[in-house]
């Protein structure tokens, strides 16, 4: 938390600031630890991509992921690994119908 280590240090302070910010009581602080956590990368892989050869508003990037056997955790997954694509491949996220352009 290099770049944001006068929030961590605040926070960790002052944790009751973080519920005042986002309008929620104080003393809800008390119930929870303050942390920077960190998150260790295992190896994600998507059964499949289909990417747009060209970079346009109205081609959708489609995922495919096969599953043959019941897992409670899919879901979790397979969002995990959509947000960590988009996070390693911001551009694509600008040609989403969906959102809005900066």
């Amino acid at each position: 938390m290099k770049t944001d280590s006068i929030f961590y240090q605040i926070f960790a302070e002052f944790p009751s600031s973080f519920f005042e910010l986002i309008s929620r009581p104080t003393n809800e602080a008390q119930g929870y630890q303050f942390r920077s956590v960190e998150i260790k990368q295992v190896a994600f892989r998507i059964d499949g991509v289909f990417l747009p050869l060209q970079k346009t508003p109205i081609q959708t990037v489609y995922f495919v992921e096969i599953q043959f056997q019941k897992d409670q955790l899919l879901y979790h997954r397979v969002f995990a690994k959509l947000f960590l694509f988009f996070n390693q491949n911001p551009t694509r996220l600008a040609y989403c119908n969906y959102l809005p352009k900066a």
